[in-house]
């Protein structure tokens, strides 16, 4: 990674845990995510989260509020997860419980989630040296914080028509969000506090043959606050010693995302086989990026465009299912640096305030591909594998309008995720266990100078990414999310 600074970042969706085909995630280094916010139950999820030509009946109507036209008998769920990323560098609980239910041509669902994020361990790398006084590393604090999720879906089926369509609104009131209290190097305190909206309209359209179309839009919306405490050090001519005194900084983190997803499916001429297609677009707008201490450019606004298509196949033979999906991912992203002040150029020229001193145009061509095999065992158990491999390759041209300058980057990884299942049919209910684990990720960091003087380790959250000023590090990680749902129907 280069010394110089670069905006770099990963873009936060209240449920791009669950809905990587509709919410396009950005992404310029290999930091590890956590899953925080993949609280609804699925189906497919030990088996790769195989989706474009494998239906997923539990998680299908919380993507698409106008699937719930396929629920059946209305049913109540828990899906209690877990997450940790390994190194001590964070973790969570989420214990969500939802109702989902179907009267005539109308349906809906409500579900409530609590979640309590683990603030990443801070590592102390000793004191660090001020003029003979030696000063103990502060540290973060390392406290549970809460936050609250509701989700709400109401639609309306024409079975004359074979049509339905719906709407639904998720809320989460947000005081953690994993990682970023690490973001801020130095700081001897961080308070988050914010919330995220997603708004979803959806339709579905069947045809005679086993084949439909789904249409969906969505507005999603991030907007959350940092206070950060830091203990600067002064001279103090009265006393002749360096002493500390309490700095608070303000930093917003804003987001929205417009997007349309579409999604064809139909049967192939042989036996048991199923292919389907996908396309979507994402138009994103930064207007707040926070100042994080490793960040050399200040006021990092931007926006970005992201799509996808995709392919997905899949197979049932007897009691066995076998899926796979193939995605593009082109995106395209600009962000700049604002003057606070005038500023001259080394030419002699003059930005004026508000003028755009550092300009950053990205440009992505990623891949994804699932694959994921369910295996019946009998009529009460089935067990999952599956595996998901995501490619992500950039290019950055970076222009210094101050220093009248470019320069090209290029970078590029592979991050996989094995997945695995569990799952127990009964009369009465159905119990999933599912898991995965993320690999080819890490934590950034700056790894202290010559002198001794500390400069920082830092953690990188979900939402946003830069890079420091200092050399980069990555120390791997490995992020493991377990989930066990229970789904009841309620008569």
């Amino acid at each position: 990674m280069t010394k110089h600074a670069v905006c770099l970042f990963a873009l936060l969706a209240a449920v791009a845990g669950t809905a990587p085909a509709q919410l396009i995630s950005i992404k310029t280094v290999p930091v590890a995510q956590a899953d925080q916010f993949a609280i609804f139950p699925s189906r497919n999820l030990g088996m790769g989260s195989v989706s474009i030509a494998v239906a997923d009946p539990l998680l299908d109507p919380f993507l698409n509020p106008a699937k719930g036209a396929r629920l059946g008998a209305p049913y109540f769920f828990g899906s209690p997860a877990s997450y940790s990323v390994s190194s001590g560098a964070g973790g969570g609980r989420t214990l969500p419980v939802a109702a989902a239910m179907r009267s005539g041509s109308w349906f809906g669902g409500l579900a409530l989630a609590l979640q309590q994020v683990d603030a990443s361990r801070r590592d102390v790398f000793g004191p660090v040296f001020f003029e003979g006084d030696v000063v103990p590393q502060g540290s973060l604090n390392e406290r549970s914080h809460g936050n609250q999720m509701a989700f709400a879906m109401l639609g309306k089926a024409v079975p004359e028509a074979r049509l339905s369509f719906g709407g639904s609104i998720f809320w989460a009131g947000l005081n953690a969000i994993d990682g970023v209290d690490l973001l801020y190097a130095g700081s001897q305190g961080i308070k988050q506090f914010g919330h995220a909206v997603d708004l979803r309209l959806g339709l579905l359209k069947e045809w005679a043959g086993d084949r439909s179309l789904e249409a969906l839009f969505l507005y999603d919306r991030l907007r959350m606050t940092h206070d950060v405490t830091y203990l600067e050090w002064f001279w103090d001519p009265g006393s002749q010693r360096t002493l500390q005194r309490p700095r608070l900084e303000h930093n917003r983190d804003w987001t929205d995302i417009w997007g349309l997803h579409l999604e064809y499916e139909r049967p192939l001429p042989g036996a048991g086989w199923r292919i389907g297609w996908l396309a979507t677009g994402n138009r994103m707008s930064h207007p707040k990026i926070p100042n994080y201490e490793i960040m050399s450019i200040p006021r990092d606004p931007g926006d970005s465009y992201a799509f996808n298509v995709g392919v997905g196949v899949s197979r049932t033979q007897g009691p066995a299912t076998f899926g796979v999906d193939a995605i593009y991912e082109p995106i395209w992203s600009h962000t700049w640096a604002d003057a606070e002040a005038p500023v001259a150029t080394r030419l002699g020229g003059t930005i004026p305030a508000g003028g755009k001193t550092i300009e950053n145009d990205f440009r992505f061509s990623n891949a994804l591909v699932r694959i994921g095999v369910t295996r019946d065992l009998g009529r009460t158990a089935a067990v999952q594998l599956g595996l998901v491999v995501r490619s992500i390759h950039y290019w950055l041209a970076q222009h210094d309008n101050v220093q009248v300058s470019m320069r090209n980057q290029e970078e590029q990884w592979v991050e996989w995720t094995p997945t695995w299942g569990l799952g127990l049919r009964f009369p009465e209910l159905e119990i999933r266990y599912q898991g995965r684990v993320t690999n080819g990720t890490g934590r950034p960091g700056v790894v202290p100078n010559r002198t001794g003087t500390w400069l920082d380790v830092g953690v990188a959250a979900s939402n946003i990414i830069v890079a420091p000023s200092g050399p980069l590090t990555l120390g791997d990680v490995r992020v493991v999310t377990h989930q066990v749902s229970l789904s009841l129907p309620l008569w």
